[in-house]
């Protein structure tokens, strides 16, 4: 059907509303509209919202298959609630050419369940030593405005220097991975009282926060637009509060489970819980969480990092980092944030659809939900309670930190340009 009328839903958590999706476009939003022609979902008790965008997916196609798909990505995308996508150049080979980014960028439009905009990374190869062909890749099909070697720091002073006078030629921005590589030499998890207690090599917080302190004063030398990628630690919040009162233009992001999960984990030597950057302590947790609240940062991006069974089945040591998150996202911030008080579902829409679409150009994403906009909308089911279980997840990995917790929130469907992705918390 081309017409479809959510009925009752509270629109960004407010007083309950009808809302009609007439060919991809939302018609109308108001009470009691009229359902003739139309599928009707009754939404009552559920909240409405823009579809979701993350500014932090890794896809691992082209090159890791084994590990996620842009199509089993992206059905893990539609959900959690996403309606877009931004898949991190660190694949195989590297997305550092026009010809790379064309592919993922048209694998997204075949396979449908949300828009793929792909980043492009900031150096040959991830390696640091020249830059990729940046202006070839905004030039290309997809239309590349966001750029990062994420998985790596691009810790060079001058290369990160020569990438941010670059993409201010047409408005991109460099998104950092904050990783002072010398100061993580062999390091397994944060550096502080579990480190030392279990005798693992440890992360400093100033590895992150020195690199953030670089590159913002960077960034207001050359004028340009610089992104922090998973912030984590109390430090790099004051350093880009401070940023931001002076003006710099900055932007930040954070991952749910930086949100709740602390390093205290790591004492199960449970792998699953291995992630770059690391877990930090319960004062960072709360420090990020109020950053989030206030506006010092930005967005939350989920940072999605699916790896097969055998690379995270092993001793910590050998152990790949990071976390699958897309389909838990939303369920992780309801607990975190909106339950406690701490942010409002309009706030959540900011910060997980208007603001991180804004920052990658996401044209048609984030947009508020009201007539004549895109029909790209997601339904959540606040009251739901439940255990996550790995085994029903969309994605190709199963490398929660989640299996068998309790988390609030359920979407229960998606909708890309009017399109149903999910409908009643089943894939179309």
């Amino acid at each position: 059907m081309s017409k479809t009328l959510i009925r009752g839903a509270k629109v960004l958590g407010g007083e309950p509303q009808d809302v009609l999706i007439d060919g991809g476009i939302i018609a109308e939003v108001g009470t009691r509209l009229s359902a003739e022609g139309a599928e009707v979902v009754e939404a009552a008790g559920k909240v409405l919202l823009p579809g979701l965008v993350d500014l932090h997916t890794h896809l691992r196609e082209p090159g890791r298959e084994d590990s996620e798909t842009v199509l089993t990505g992206t059905r893990a995308a539609a959900s959690g609630g996403y309606t877009a996508v931004f898949a991190m150049a660190n694949t195989f080979p590297v997305a550092d050419t026009a010809g790379v980014v064309e592919q993922v960028y048209r694998l997204g439009q075949e396979h449908g369940y949300c828009d793929v905009q792909p980043i492009g990374a900031v150096t040959v190869g991830l390696e640091g030593r020249k830059l990729a062909e940046l202006g070839a890749m905004h030039e290309s099909a997809a239309g590349v405005t966001v750029f990062s070697d994420d998985g790596k720091c691009v810790d060079d002073a001058v290369i990160m220097r020569r990438a941010l006078e670059y993409v201010k030629a047409f408005g991109g921005v460099v998104a950092q991975h904050a990783q002072e590589p010398r100061l993580t030499e062999g390091a397994q998890m944060n550096e502080g009282v579990v480190s030392a207690e279990l005798g693992l090599g440890g992360w400093p917080a100033v590895a992150e926060e020195s690199i953030i302190a670089r590159d913002v004063l960077l960034a207001e030398h050359v004028g340009s637009r610089v992104h922090i990628c998973h912030l984590s630690t109390a430090g790099s919040v004051e350093i880009v509060r401070w940023a931001k009162s002076r003006g710099i233009d900055v932007t930040a992001e954070v991952t749910p489970h930086h949100l709740l999960l602390t390093d205290e984990l790591v004492r199960t030597y449970n792998p699953v819980y291995k992630v770059n950057p690391p877990l930090r302590t319960e004062r960072d947790v709360l420090a990020l969480r109020e950053a989030l609240a206030d506006g010092t940062i930005d967005i939350v991006a989920t940072d999605h990092a699916p790896h097969p069974h055998e690379d995270k089945d092993c001793e910590w040591a050998a152990a790949a980092m990071g976390m699958v998150g897309l389909e838990t996202a939303l369920s992780v911030v309801q607990e975190t944030m909106v339950d406690t008080g701490l942010l409002t579902w309009a706030g959540v829409a900011e910060r997980m659809s208007a603001k991180p679409a804004e920052i990658g150009q996401a044209k048609g994403h984030g947009r508020p939900v009201s007539a004549g906009e895109p029909a790209n909308l997601t339904l959540v089911d606040t009251a739901y309670r439940g255990s996550v279980d790995p085994a029903g997840f969309a994605s190709r990995s199963r490398n929660t930190p989640y299996e068998g917790r309790e988390l609030p929130g359920r979407v229960t469907h998606t909708w890309l340009r009017g399109k149903a992705t999910l409908v009643d918390g089943k894939l179309t």
